[in-house]
């Protein structure tokens, strides 16, 4: 059973999105909250499997309520995972929230099935960036100053292990599931990917992201790669 703490300011929204989750054999709504703070107590108390966050909420904004989260999880301890939710586009907001740890994005007009396919993937352990969600990263970032995008040719100074990691990590995979596919540990993963962001001159892993698709590393389309 996955347990799900569900945070959106907006009671209608939350009511639908519990409704949904609870029509599931397999998930559980172990709390419904109005803000951000609330649920940075309730998941100490609950230690829920997923956070299905709304990034902007009085008291606290989840930007700030996922790094809580994920912070305060001592070692050992139950791994919660977060979700963000987002309305309409991608923003700083939501490019804050995956900085500070969050494990997938989604829109809040998607389908109630990809709803439940990403909280799938979050209790896993793996990232859910939806193709839709990729292309609209993609796009955000193509909109900025080319500054804010590093230059094609910085693709040169990546391995080959750490295009391995890139790929992965635009197919949505998070730190654990790409360890497992390439057959490394979890910190190995890890290291790849702060020297893909260090040597391409990026902060989080959205850039990484949409860099992948931009080099046509890996389309909306293109299916996981096989293990090495």
């Amino acid at each position: 059973m996955i347990r799900v703490l569900l945070a959106d300011d907006e009671p209608l929204v939350r009511t639908g999105i519990a409704m949904i989750l609870d029509a599931e054999d397999d998930i559980e709504v172990v709390d419904v909250v109005g803000d951000g703070r609330a649920a940075v107590l309730r998941a100490q108390e609950t230690a829920p499997d997923v956070v299905v966050m709304d990034v902007r909420m009085p008291v606290m904004d989840g930007v700030e309520a996922t790094r809580r989260i994920l912070d305060e999880q001592g070692p050992g301890a139950p791994r919660s995972g977060v979700l963000v939710l987002s309305t309409f586009h991608v923003d700083e907001a939501v490019h804050g929230a995956l900085r500070a740890g969050a494990s997938g994005f989604v829109l809040k007009d998607a389908a109630p099935d990809e709803l439940v396919a990403a909280i799938h993937a979050v209790a896993r352990g793996d990232a859910w960036l939806a193709p839709a969600v990729a292309k609209r990263l993609l796009a955000e970032f193509k909109g900025r100053p080319e500054s804010t995008l590093p230059r094609g040719d910085l693709m040169g100074r990546l391995t080959h292990r750490e295009r391995e990691v890139l790929v992965l990590l635009a197919h949505g995979l998070g730190s654990r599931a790409m360890a497992d596919h390439l057959f490394l540990s979890e910190a190995t993963v890890k290291t790849h990917l702060n020297r893909i962001l260090t040597k391409l001159g990026l902060h989080d892993r959205a850039g990484a992201v949409a860099v992948a698709y931009r080099e046509g590393l890996v389309g909306p389309n293109d299916p996981m790669p096989p293990r090495p």
